[in-house]
C-alpha cells in the first residue's frame, strides 16, 4: 500500500531542484519571460513531444542527444517559439547553451510563443547568464513561461510507501490555446526525486499522456513546440512502480485540467464521457470529436443544452452507433433516451441549469459495447477570437 498527498508546494520543494524566472526583455513591461530548472545531481530524462510534423528547433535539438543522456539543466523562454526557423534555429540554441557562464551537463532548451522568428540572441544570452542557480522560486518560473495563460499552473505531491520511504513529484506548466488531443500548445516540466528506473519513465509518461494531455481540447489545433519533460534526480532513493504511476497520472491530470479550464476566453470546463462503445478506440474517437466540435463548443458558450449537436457529432465521427441505443445525459439529466426525445420544458430547464455551471459532464452511452473514454474540452466564445486575432501584436 501507499499514500499520495497533494500538498501546497512546488517543484522548488523537491530535494536538489532549483528554478527561477526573470525578465530578459522579450515581453513588454518587464514581464517575466525566461526561466530555468536546475538539479544539483544529474537527472534521467524522458519526453513526449507534439505530433505536429513541423517540430520546433528545441525539440529537434533535444533529439540530437544520445538516447540515454542525462541532464541537469533546462532553459526556457516564452514569447518566441523558435519554430520554422530552419538550421539557424538549432545553431542559435547551440550558441546559447555553449555560452552559459556556469557549468551544466547536456542542457535542454524549451521555447513557446510566436512561430517563425529567430531567437533574440542578445537578450537571451544576457538573461541566461544572469541566472542564480541557487534560487528556488517556481512561482517566478511558472509566470515566466506563460503566453496567453491567465494564471500559472503548478502542482505538488508527496508519496509515502508502505516501508515508510517518501518521494516527491511536482510540475510547472503553461497552456491555454492551440490545444488539441495530440499534446497541446503546452510546456510541462515534471520533476521528481523518486528513484524511478529509466525504463519505466518513458512507458509511464506515454501511457499517462493518452488519458491526460492527449485527451484535452480547447480549439482543435496542435502546435509545434508541445513538450512534456520528466526529470528524475533519484535523490530520495524511494520507488514503487504502482505508486509512481499513479502519482505521475495525478500530476499530469492536474496540469491538463488547468489547461482546459484556462482555455483562451473559456468559461466552461467539460468532460465528454463516451461509454459502452464497441472498442476503446471508437470511444476515444467519439469523445475527442465532441471535445473538438466548434458547434458543440459554441452551444456550451451559449448555455444551450442542444443534444442534437452532441448526437450529430457522434454520428459524424463514424463510430458504431445506433439512435435506438443512444442515451445522452447532462450530468444526471437524461435528454435523449434510445430514440425518445426527453425534452419537456422542465427537463430542458434542468439541463440548461447544468450548463450554467463552471464545470460539468456530458455522458453519451452508445449502448453497443463495453468500452469507454473521457475527453475534456471547453466552450468557445468571443474572447478566443479576440486573443488570437491580436496574438502577434
Amino acid at each position: 500500500m501507499f499514500s499520495i498527498f497533494p500538498l501546497k508546494g512546488t517543484i522548488s520543494d523537491i530535494d536538489g531542484f532549483y528554478c527561477d524566472g526573470i525578465s530578459a526583455g522579450l515581453k513588454a513591461n518587464n514581464a517575466l519571460d525566461m526561466g530555468f530548472i536546475y538539479s544539483d545531481t544529474l537527472c534521467d530524462v524522458e519526453a513526449v513531444f507534439t505530433s505536429n510534423k513541423f517540430q520546433a528547433a528545441p525539440l529537434k535539438h533535444y533529439q540530437m542527444y544520445p538516447k540515454n543522456f542525462q541532464t541537469d539543466f533546462v532553459l526556457i523562454n516564452s514569447k518566441n517559439a523558435n519554430a520554422l526557423t530552419g538550421q539557424q534555429g538549432i545553431e542559435n540554441i547551440n550558441t546559447l547553451l555553449s555560452s552559459l557562464a556556469y557549468k551544466v551537463t547536456n542542457p535542454i532548451m524549451s521555447s513557446t510563443g510566436v512561430i517563425g522568428n529567430q531567437l533574440p540572441m542578445e537578450k537571451l544570452l544576457k538573461g541566461a547568464n544572469s541566472f542564480d542557480l541557487s534560487v528556488k522560486n517556481a512561482d517566478n518560473l511558472s509566470r515566466a513561461i506563460m503566453t496567453t495563460d491567465s494564471y500559472p499552473k503548478q502542482c505538488f505531491y508527496e508519496v509515502k510507501l508502505e516501508n515508510g520511504a517518501i518521494f516527491k513529484i511536482g510540475a510547472v506548466a503553461k497552456g491555454a490555446g492551440m490545444i488539441n488531443p495530440n499534446l497541446a500548445t503546452m510546456l510541462c516540466f515534471i520533476c521528481t526525486d523518486a528513484d524511478v528506473p529509466k525504463e519505466d519513465m518513458q512507458e509511464l509518461l506515454q501511457c499517462n499522456s493518452e488519458t491526460t494531455f492527449n485527451a484535452i481540447s480547447v480549439d482543435g489545433d496542435t502546435s509545434t513546440n508541445d513538450t512534456v519533460l520528466l526529470l528524475a534526480n533519484k535523490k530520495s532513493k524511494a520507488y514503487d512502480k504502482t505508486a509512481f504511476a499513479e502519482a505521475l497520472r495525478l500530476v499530469m491530470h492536474d496540469m491538463a485540467m488547468l489547461m482546459v479550464a484556462d482555455g483562451e476566453g473559456a468559461k466552461k470546463a467539460v468532460a465528454f464521457e463516451v461509454k459502452n462503445a464497441v472498442t476503446k478506440e471508437e470511444a476515444q474517437k467519439a469523445a475527442k470529436a465532441l471535445s473538438n466540435s466548434l458547434l458543440v463548443k459554441t452551444a456550451l458558450f451559449g448555455e444551450d443544452p442542444n443534444f442534437g449537436r452532441i448526437a450529430s457529432t457522434i454520428g459524424a465521427s463514424g463510430v458504431t452507433s445506433d439512435e435506438n441505443t443512444l442515451v445522452i445525459y447532462y450530468n444526471d439529466v437524461i435528454v435523449y433516451n434510445k430514440g425518445e426525445f426527453c425534452f419537456t420544458p422542465e427537463i430542458e430547464e434542468e439541463a440548461g441549469k447544468v450548463l450554467q455551471n463552471r464545470s460539468f459532464r456530458i455522458v453519451c452511452d452508445l449502448g453497443v459495447g463495453t468500452s469507454s473514454f473521457t475527453a475534456w474540452g471547453c466552450d468557445l466564445g468571443y474572447e478566443y477570437v479576440k486573443i488570437n486575432a491580436d496574438y502577434r501584436t
